[in-house]
């Protein structure tokens, strides 16, 4: 397989997290910049890669990897030299699937459900919404970097990268609850990288 790592987005999309984990394992990569007003993302040739027209998208030679969490999760295995995941027989391989499912599962459907003010679920219907309510999943979140510095604790994952970037973006929008010491060290420390910085000095 071909070892080239090629990035689609658009600066202003989730493609900053994918730029950001591209920056944390370390190997060359291209991006490929998609004019969203120009409608570049819909092109018969983008959705050859992404069927939904969607960014982020990453190939790495013939494989085709879609959705930030994937992606994210994708480069830690692909790259284990970077060190950004427990191995397979590691007891904090759980943990690890636990908050990446949660950032994409959880956190970021409650999340945009509070920002876009959506109506409340039916309350016959709240026990088919997946993930519960935005207070439940702060409440979870603090509850889990509270410890920290980290969430598996003193090492630094994909999963710290997910989840601290959600929660970064989320800050800046203004979303409630996710200020107050706990929430505030753990974004420094999870941001206070220099791949971070590299990523977003190319937004």
């Amino acid at each position: 397989m071909s070892d080239d790592l090629v990035l689609y987005g658009n600066p202003r999309s989730r493609a900053q997290m994918a730029r950001w984990m591209l920056e944390e394992v370390g190997r060359p990569y291209r991006s490929v910049m998609l004019d969203f007003e120009k409608r570049e993302h819909k092109t018969p040739e983008f959705l050859k890669v992404n069927p939904m027209g969607k960014v982020p998208a990453l190939t790495h030679g013939d494989t085709v990897v879609t959705e930030t969490g994937a992606i994210i999760a994708y480069l830690a295995d692909a790259f284990p030299e970077a060190n950004l995941a427990p191995a397979a027989t590691d007891p904090r391989r759980g943990a690890y699937y636990r908050w990446l499912f949660f950032g994409a599962g959880v956190f970021e459907p409650a999340l945009l459900e509070q920002m876009l003010k959506r109506p409340e679920v039916d309350a016959s219907m709240k026990g088919a919404v997946g993930w519960g309510t935005y207070d439940e999943a702060v409440a979870a979140l603090k509850a889990a970097v509270s410890p920290g510095p980290y969430l598996l604790g003193d090492r630094f994952t994909a999963a710290d990268l997910y989840i601290g970037a959600q929660l970064d973006w989320a800050r800046m929008f203004g979303a409630p609850g996710l200020t107050g010491p706990e929430f505030d060290g753990y974004v420094a420390r999870v941001t206070d990288r220099d791949a971070y910085r590299r990523a977003n000095a190319q937004a």
